[in-house]
């Protein structure tokens, strides 16, 4: 990936948490992920990514960062199936909102939802992963791009 490419992730990610409201996101700096270095949070939505480009798409977020997006939207009780929704719809929005950068071959699939942190998350050390991590509201996300060139 080039430097253009991890920014138009930036872009996309500070834009998702902007539309939102309230307290804009920050993003510190990205770095390419070291083997076995892999942030994973209370809630990971994973998309696989194939055409153009092959490889996966991780948002992993705490659950009080979720829960303030799906408050955000106006829920008002916040269930764990909710948290469970919300990451897989985050990652979603991310990755299609990639595809007008990357184009109509950039093909994403269906989000996976992992919960906790398992320790059987294994991100492809053979390809090059950035890691994004951010910030909003106070809570701490990260976003992997792990995407063959």
């Amino acid at each position: 990936m080039n430097e253009g490419e991890i920014q138009a992730f930036v872009d996309i990610t500070v834009n998702y948490f902007n539309q939102i409201g309230g307290e804009a996101a920050r993003v510190e700096p990205p770095y390419m992920r070291k083997e076995g270095d892999s942030p994973i949070h209370d809630y990971t939505g994973v998309i696989g990514i194939s055409g153009s480009r092959k490889g996966a798409i991780y948002f992993t977020a705490t659950s009080q960062l979720l829960a303030n997006v799906l408050t955000a939207h106006g829920e008002s009780q916040v269930t764990e199936p909710m948290l469970a929704d919300m990451v897989g719809e985050i990652a979603n929005t991310i990755s299609g909102n990639a595809r007008f950068y990357f184009g109509h071959e950039f093909m994403i699939s269906v989000p996976v939802v992992l919960l906790g942190r398992p320790s059987d998350i294994r991100l492809p050390d053979k390809i090059r992963s950035f890691v994004i991590p951010i910030s909003w509201q106070g809570q701490k996300a990260h976003l992997l791009v792990c995407l063959e060139n």
